[in-house]
């Protein structure tokens, strides 16, 4: 007589409790990340980022950032910024120095994978980040794309 082979059982509950962990430590940092990244814009003098991303087919990517500086083109400086940094499988905050464009992408990305998860696959998703430094906010504007099928049934 043989055994059957092990098959590892999911722990469901223990899953959702690490995932409920993960969003509170990530929604701790996003406030410190955000302020981090628009004093630096401010400091740099640029008013407004607008960040577009496109994804589907499986894959994504943010596309453009375009950064003003009043009603004028300006481009990101390269200046460090600390931000925080966590992963779901470690349990610790990390403090990272990165370029303000990668500290910008990083926020995101970030932003899509808590909100919109997957929205790179299938049909996908795209849209655009709106980063207003005056009145500190960031504003998230998302688009799924639907494919859509109907039926016709006739029985003659």
């Amino acid at each position: 007589m043989t055994n059957p082979p092990f098959v590892p059982a999911f722990d469901m509950t223990a899953f959702l409790a690490r995932q409920a962990e993960f969003d509170k430590r990530a929604s701790e940092i996003f406030p410190v990340n955000k302020a981090a990244v628009l004093s630096v814009l401010a400091r740099a003098g640029i008013t407004l980022v607008t960040v577009r991303f496109d994804g589907g087919g499986d894959s994504g990517q943010i596309e453009e950032i375009d950064a003003r500086s009043g009603e004028s083109s300006a481009d990101l400086p390269d200046t460090s910024v600390e931000i925080a940094r966590c992963e779901f499988h470690d349990e610790e905050v990390r403090h990272v120095t990165v370029p303000l464009p990668e500290a910008i992408e990083a926020m995101c990305y970030d932003l899509l994978e808590s909100k919109h998860g997957g929205w790179e696959n299938n049909e996908g998703g795209y849209g655009e980040f709106t980063f207003d430094v005056a009145a500190g906010t960031i504003v998230f504007d998302f688009n799924y794309r639907i494919e859509r099928s109907e039926n016709h049934y006739h029985e003659l």
